[in-house]
């Protein structure tokens, strides 16, 4: 699955494309910076305003907008042009893996599902891992840049629970977001949910399996096509209870996510101790920092998918150990 990162062949697109991918969400960060100063500022641009007619003129106004087009122009640059680059690393990635398949596929086809497991797990494999990949490092990025930000912006002001302690925004946000994340990773635990995503394509693979042969081979029964199907209909449903239940928690937990930070700012909003823009500053970069502490927590069913995708991976190459295998890489 990692030959991609350990052949020659494919080293300017592994490793050189990496830091060129991990650079540019470097650079995101950064403008995603300027874009919560600019909050910041606007925010009190309108109080200003709307405290007193004529306090500031049209043209501060429409400058302060051209701004933030300005940074948002930026971003969404940056955004496509990654973009298009990502598709092209991640399909020479899927490359890399099939690749070697192929070489080794006289003895692959007598694996039950190996069609499968060239075509589609290696698609979702390479995808799962970028977007779980980029969004691990964007997150810790975040972290490096916001939570200095966060701290700057506390100080002085009273906190909800914490009172006027420098560091409790930042350990609220800790404190509520590791209590989320262990209930959610207990609750996909207790429900088996990475499990169930294996034995549901364990057994859409057998019906595949079983409809290939079916268009070539007139003998097959209709009742052996219908039981498969059976099975699958069973794991299918036995998953979207399973689901249920994880989706309750996690999105009850989701949306009280939303009033998180206003909770820890009650004392400083009462109290009239900010203004309307470093409010604005506050929640937003309290809620970056929280996004990013959430990382497991948001990307747990993609996780759950990978851990699926992996296991079905890694056992399908355990059946291919031969001679070629304990090559240097193709």
């Amino acid at each position: 699955m990692f030959r991609f990162f350990k052949t020659s062949k494919w080293f300017y697109w592994s490793w050189i494309g990496s830091v060129i991918i991990l650079g540019s969400l470097w650079v995101q960060v950064e403008i995603d910076v300027k874009i919560n100063e600019w909050f910041g500022v606007f925010y009190d641009m309108i109080q200003k305003a709307l405290a007193e007619p004529n306090a500031i003129t049209i043209q501060e106004y429409f400058a302060s907008l051209l701004s933030f087009i300005t940074l948002a122009g930026m971003y969404i640059a940056v955004y496509v042009a990654i973009s298009f680059f990502t598709a092209h690393f991640l399909f020479r990635w899927r490359t890399a893996m099939v690749e070697w398949y192929h070489s080794v596929y006289d003895k692959a086809r007598n694996i039950e599902g190996a069609s499968q497991r060239v075509q589609e797990d290696t698609i979702k494999f390479t995808r799962i891992m970028e977007g779980l990949g980029t969004s691990f490092i964007e997150s810790i990025m975040i972290l490096i840049q916001f939570v200095p930000i966060l701290f700057g912006l506390s100080i002085g002001i009273p906190i909800f629970f914490f009172g006027e302690w420098e560091y409790g925004l930042i350990v609220g946000a800790l404190i509520w977001t590791i209590g989320g994340t262990i209930f959610l990773i207990a609750l996909g635990w207790i429900l088996r949910l990475v499990g169930v995503e294996y034995d549901l394509q364990k057994q859409e693979a057998a019906y595949r399996k079983i409809l290939v042969i079916a268009e070539d081979d007139g003998n097959v029964r209709p009742k052996k096509i219908n039981e498969l199907f059976d099975d699958v209909r069973k794991i299918h449903f036995l998953s979207y209870l399973r689901y249920l239940y994880f989706n309750i928690g996690r999105i009850a937990y989701l949306q009280a996510n939303v009033l998180s930070a206003y909770v820890f700012l009650a004392p400083a909003i009462v109290a009239g101790v900010v203004t309307l823009g470093v409010m604005q500053q506050i929640i937003r970069a309290f809620g970056r920092v929280e996004g990013s502490m959430q990382y497991l927590l948001k990307a747990w069913p993609t996780i759950i998918e990978l851990a699926s995708v992996y296991k079905r991976l890694r056992e399908f190459e355990s059946k291919l150990i031969i001679p070629q295998d304990k090559m240097s890489p193709r």
